[in-house]
């Protein structure tokens, strides 16, 4: 039986979250959707559009969706999803989670990994952040919670861009994608995000493209001015939003020196396999927590095919994907983390070359 594709909603107090979740309980979409609401959160949709007994935690909307309210445990909700699935008395397709304003999705991320009946039975497809545009600077000036959010998604939304300036809007964006340039990144305002750029994401999947922000892989001198992106320099990244100590004018952030952080390694040259499964090994060793997510297309010395490398804190798979075409053999790897020490991990990727 084909796994039950899962996303996580995330996204700091105020940006979003809750007008999502109506949208899909309420709307006629034509989609069998579970939604899990942390009911301890900050913003508990139940009393707007819910009437329930307070015993039921599990309750069948007008247009065919579930909503699940947690009163314990993630992976017990999840079984009880399925078991009552199974037994046909609800029917879904899909299922998406809300984590707290304030949580690290970090953990629930890891449940679909590290909980063997979950793993047997749902598929992380992709991590949703939403990052409101009024508030979202101070917020990742102030609240870690909120870094680690942006450093997990596999697609950002920007909220509320009705109510602050295009320029306000292209710094924060700006400021996110140096965070996290593997997360594609849109703004949205006065409506809900489209279903459909919100689930079948495949941002887990590792036969997946690499979403790296494609202007972080230019290598050309046009003008980039009006992007949102700093293309000033010729992409070593030393300017690219991760030391804020020069060149702040580019990136709309200067004084913030965010702790979650993201470098790009790129080689024409071959990987040694066990070079770098020993180095990487070591790696997540030592900075296995800081590592939040990291993703990349290797080009490994032996092997006519891709390999797909990708992970979250020290859970690490590789794949193989589709054998390599007309264009360049190329490594391309992305690191999205807490303090990681970037000239260290780059040397390292250097040593384990062919």
């Amino acid at each position: 039986m084909a796994l039950i594709p899962v996303t996580i909603l995330t996204g700091f107090l105020g940006s979003g979250k809750t007008t999502l979740l109506k949208h899909i309980l309420t709307e006629e979409h034509g989609k069998k959707i579970a939604v899990i609401e942390n009911e301890f959160g900050e913003e508990n949709i139940d009393n707007d559009i819910l009437v329930q007994d307070n015993q039921e935690n599990i309750v069948q909307m007008s247009n065919g969706c579930i909503c699940c309210t947690i009163r314990g445990d993630l992976v017990d909700a999840l079984n009880e999803l399925w078991e009552q699935r199974k037994d046909k008395k609800i029917s879904f397709d899909r299922v998406v989670i809300e984590t707290t304003g304030v949580a690290n999705p970090g953990p629930v991320a890891q449940t679909f990994f590290m909980d063997d009946d979950v793993a047997d039975h749902y598929v992380l497809d992709a991590v949703v952040t939403l990052v409101d545009a009024k508030h979202g600077q101070q917020q990742l000036n102030e609240h870690e919670e909120a870094q680690r959010q942006v450093g997990f998604a596999d697609q950002i939304f920007i909220t509320k861009t009705d109510l602050v300036t295009p320029a306000e809007v292209d710094a924060l964006r700006n400021r996110l994608m140096h965070m996290n340039p593997r997360a594609p990144i849109t703004g949205i305002s006065k409506g809900v995000v489209p279903l459909n750029a919100v689930l079948d994401l495949k941002g887990f999947n590792l036969n997946a493209k690499l979403d790296i922000d494609p202007h972080f892989l230019e290598q050309d001198d046009h003008d980039h001015e009006n992007c949102g992106h700093d293309h000033s320099h010729d992409h070593d990244h030393s300017t690219c939003g991760h030391d804020h100590s020069h060149d702040q004018h580019h990136h709309g952030h200067a004084g913030h020196t965010d702790r979650i952080q993201s470098f790009v390694f790129r080689s024409d040259k071959p990987f040694d396999h066990k070079k770098l499964e020993d180095f990487l090994g070591g790696i997540l060793e030592v900075f296995g927590e800081k590592m939040l997510r990291y993703k990349g297309v290797l080009y490994v010395k032996g092997s006519n095919r891709k390999v797909v490398l990708q992970g979250v804190h020290q859970m690490m798979g590789s794949d193989l994907a589709g054998p390599w075409g007309v264009e360049p053999k190329q490594t391309r790897m992305v690191f999205i983390g807490i303090d990681l020490p970037k000239d260290t991990l780059l040397a390292g990727l250097e040593g384990c070359l062919a």
